[in-house]
């Protein structure tokens, strides 16, 4: 039996639990004050990616595997594995759990990866000491975080191959927006900005337990206890109550959409980074507690403010019908239909549709797809490219495609030994000729990533771009 197609788009999002349909209504403006602001110095990320590329190819020759360096794409300094990295490999394949639906329909053990899988990707403690490139980047960050006026061009090109985890959270600040470049003004905006969000929270958060409020806070109680359910720390009563009152405030300052299942992933990233300002040990198990209020206040209002910045950039995807939605993933199968028409065609012999996987990658931006640790790498390069949640997502997705030809292409001999094995069968349980091929696409096995992979991932789609974007159809191969 075929499985119904969805009709439409619109069918297709009404039966979809985790579907957006966010707005924004804010009218601060943070545009890029020139022109050079809406590119990135190609040179320089072409640079990056050609290098990555390089290096992978030299590391694949080795027999022993190196570790990435500091929050960056591989370079050619090499960092072994280290003891603790590999007593996290050992604990990660022994500790294991079940989800409800694992036991329901006795599926294998999934593993429980910490956070910070690879000590060295985070340089928390127990990291590698740091190489003589990493200090030297790390100075870089400091000479021009440290400036009177911030030059944001070259700290975006800084970023691009990665921030390190020591000056992560300014550099954030500063590239999503919320903080001006001039060092003077830097203070005054942070407290300015804290204040305006704890007095939303005086004037609205009450109305939380009014009658027309009640399906808003009620769903965002809900879902804050499904955040990374396997991290300890977004299962603290303190954090829960803090993510409740970002999400509230969103729904409130946009009524035109409101809170819609989903959000508080994109809450995540931003705390955990925020949070590292204050930890010297990993996040995820650390009890907030132990900090003071006025720290975890400050945490809470930066991560409001730059999650609401980082939805600025791609409203579209989450208004009314969402239209960004529609043309990225026709986009995606446009392009995937360039780069790889074998791919391509194995999903229309199949009768995959493209809306049934990558509807989810646009709307959570990979979020659901990576191990957290990977997103705070990912993003360290979307907020140094121009238009990186929205433009050069679609390149990344693409890649990221890609990256698993091998397996969607091996599904066909999968799906022949099934419906062989089902040919007497009258009911076929409903599989379909594609219910492998999704199966994969919505599974895939990340949960071991870390910055090498990112990397690479990014070079890829660094190259994807720079030779399909607006090309014409001789680019077709």
């Amino acid at each position: 039996m075929k499985s119904k197609k969805a009709s439409s788009f619109h069918e297709f999002a009404r039966n979809t639990s985790d579907a957006w349909d966010i707005g924004d209504d804010e009218d601060e403006d943070f545009t890029s004050s020139s022109s050079s602001l809406q590119t990135l110095n190609s040179k320089v990320a072409k640079a990056t990616a050609a290098q990555v590329l390089e290096n992978h190819s030299k590391m694949r020759v080795k027999p022993e595997r190196t570790q990435p360096a500091l929050s960056e794409v591989p370079t050619n300094c090499k960092v072994n594995k280290s003891s603790s990295e590999a007593q996290l490999s050992r604990m990660s394949e022994e500790t294991c759990v079940r989800t409800p639906l694992q036991k329901q329909q006795s599926l294998p053990l999934r593993p429980v990866i910490p956070l910070v899988a690879r000590i060295s990707d985070q340089n928390a403690s127990g990291a590698p000491p740091m190489t003589v490139r990493e200090k030297t980047r790390l100075e870089k960050f400091r000479q021009l975080l440290s400036s009177h006026n911030t030059d944001l061009d070259e700290l975006r090109k800084c970023s691009w191959p990665g921030v390190p985890r020591e000056v992560r959270p300014v550099t954030w600040r500063l590239l999503s927006g919320y903080l001006p470049a001039n060092m003077e003004r830097r203070k005054l905006t942070l407290q300015r900005k804290r204040e305006e969000y704890f007095g939303f929270i005086q004037q609205y958060y009450d109305s939380r337990n009014e009658e027309h409020h009640q399906d808003t806070y009620r769903q965002i109680h809900i879902d804050i206890p499904r955040t990374n359910p396997l991290i300890p720390l977004f299962q603290q009563p303190l954090v829960q109550e803090i993510f409740e009152r970002i999400l509230f405030i969103w729904a409130i300052r946009h009524p035109a959409s409101g809170y819609v299942q989903g959000i508080n992933d994109l809450v995540t990233p931003f705390f955990v980074v925020f949070l590292s300002e204050y930890v010297e040990e990993d996040v995820e198990n650390f009890d907030v507690t132990n900090l003071s209020q006025d720290v975890l206040r400050s945490i809470e209002a930066d991560s409001f403010w730059c999650m609401s910045k980082l939805l600025d950039g791609i409203q579209d995807n989450y208004t009314f019908a969402q239209p960004g939605i529609q043309k990225k993933v026709k986009a995606l199968e446009e392009l995937v239909s360039r780069i790889d028409e074998q791919v391509h065609n194995h999903f229309r012999k199949y009768e995959v549709e493209y809306l049934q996987f990558a509807f989810r990658w646009m709307n959570n931006l990979l979020m659901r797809e990576l191990p957290l640790r990977c997103t705070i790498r990912l993003w360290d390069t979307y907020q140094s490219e121009p238009e990186g949640f929205s433009h050069f997502h679609l390149y990344v997705c693409a890649a990221f495609l890609i990256k698993w030809r091998k397996e969607i292409l091996d599904e066909e001999d999968f799906q022949g030994r099934e419906l062989h094995s089902w040919t007497n069968t009258s009911s076929f349980l409903g599989l379909s000729f594609g219910a492998g091929l999704l199966m994969l696409l919505q599974n895939l096995p990340t949960i071991h990533w870390g910055n090498e992979e990112i990397g690479l991932l990014l070079a890829e789609a660094y190259r994807l771009k720079y030779m399909f974007a607006d090309a014409p159809n001789h680019y077709r191969r």
